[in-house]
């Protein structure tokens, strides 16, 4: 098992998930330290930066990778540990756009009213005091809010020589932008491909649930990571585990189907871990379970099916302990 660190050129980084060479080899066991770019890759700095002017479409939301997992072949399943999320810098950006976010006409939502005004926020972060500051752009109101670093976007190479956005939520991960991708939290991913060829991006500092200006507070960051495959055992939908929760993840059009995607993997994640028959595991989620919203304005939308590991009858570790397994080696290796 090696640490390796990873700073990736600007033009290293990559916009797709699935399409592109590996940047760096790694196997399981490794721990990963990653700079990433924030989702304007670092070119909103100022509120004269307006993101349709000094960003360029498809060069947005940018993630470093990937890498290329050995002994990962379709069928197994990436447990990815994340260990440590880091602030790169004492600055994030928010933005609104005219078309993108839930409280606007988008080209899937066609409405008459006129487009939002396209604006930019900067909040200042203190990494020490465990601080973002919020500052309201006409007038003099602040706020501190609790630092809650997380990855917005991760994921592996879809199947079948695909190559999706690194904008898109979907099965291979991806742009998921749920706050639960925070340290502490290990991400389940099905494999797709021979080396899995993972990659991540899109820091923020902190996130609302829903994300419904479709803009978190956007960050650089340096990223920690432990791996593991595990071999022969698919994962369908994207999967989370921390010390005290499972959660699975639907990504779909509309919303409701990504909640049942999210529930129906959650109910048979309970079943295989519990051995309760299938509807009382289903009665259990539906009174025990909570669904935390990712976000509701990507061209797939991301829901969270969650239920609290002290609420299962006599649970097997899942995954065969690669949770705490991988939390252990990440401390170790610092």
């Amino acid at each position: 098992m090696d640490k390796i660190t990873y700073r990736p050129a600007r033009d290293e980084l990559a916009y797709t998930f699935g399409g592109r060479m590996p940047v760096a080899h790694l196997r399981s066991g490794d721990v990963l330290e990653v700079v990433t770019e924030d989702c304007f890759g670092g070119l909103v700095r100022g509120p004269a930066d307006l993101p349709s002017q000094v960003c360029h479409m498809p060069y947005l939301n940018p993630v470093s990778g990937p890498f290329f997992v050995e002994d990962a072949e379709p069928g197994d399943t990436l447990a990815i540990h994340l260990a440590a999320i880091t602030p790169a810098r004492d600055w994030g950006v928010s933005s609104t756009f005219p078309h993108f976010g839930v409280l606007t006409s988008t080209s899937h939502t066609a409405t008459l009213q006129p487009p939002l005004e396209e604006r930019v926020w900067v909040y200042g972060i203190d990494r020490q005091a465990g601080i973002v500051r919020f500052r309201a752009t006409e007038t003099d109101h602040t706020v501190d809010l609790p630092l809650e670093t997380m990855i917005g976007t991760i994921g592996v190479a879809p199947g079948g020589f695909e190559a999706r956005s690194t904008i898109v939520p979907d099965s291979h991960g991806g742009n998921l932008d749920t706050p639960e991708l925070r340290a502490g939290t290990t991400l389940y991913l099905g494999v797709n491909m021979h080396g899995a060829m993972l990659a991540l991006g899109d820091g923020h500092a902190r996130q609302g649930e829903g994300e419904a200006c479709g803009v978190g507070v956007e960050i650089a960051t340096t990223t920690t990571l432990a791996i593991d495959v595990i071999k022969g055992v698919p994962t369908v939908w994207p999967r989370l585990e921390t010390d005290t929760s499972i959660m699975s993840i639907g990504c779909a059009r509309p919303l409701e189907d990504a909640y049942r995607i999210a529930h129906h993997d959650m109910v048979g994640w309970v079943e295989s871990l519990t051995g309760l028959e299938m509807l009382d595991a289903y009665q259990l989620v539906s009174q025990a379970g909570r669904a935390p919203i990712g976000n509701v304005c990507d061209p797939n939308y991301t829901v969270l099916a969650a239920v609290d590991k002290a609420l299962l009858p006599s649970p097997t570790a899942a995954y065969d302990g690669a949770h705490g397994r991988l939390r252990q080696l990440a401390a170790g290796l610092g």
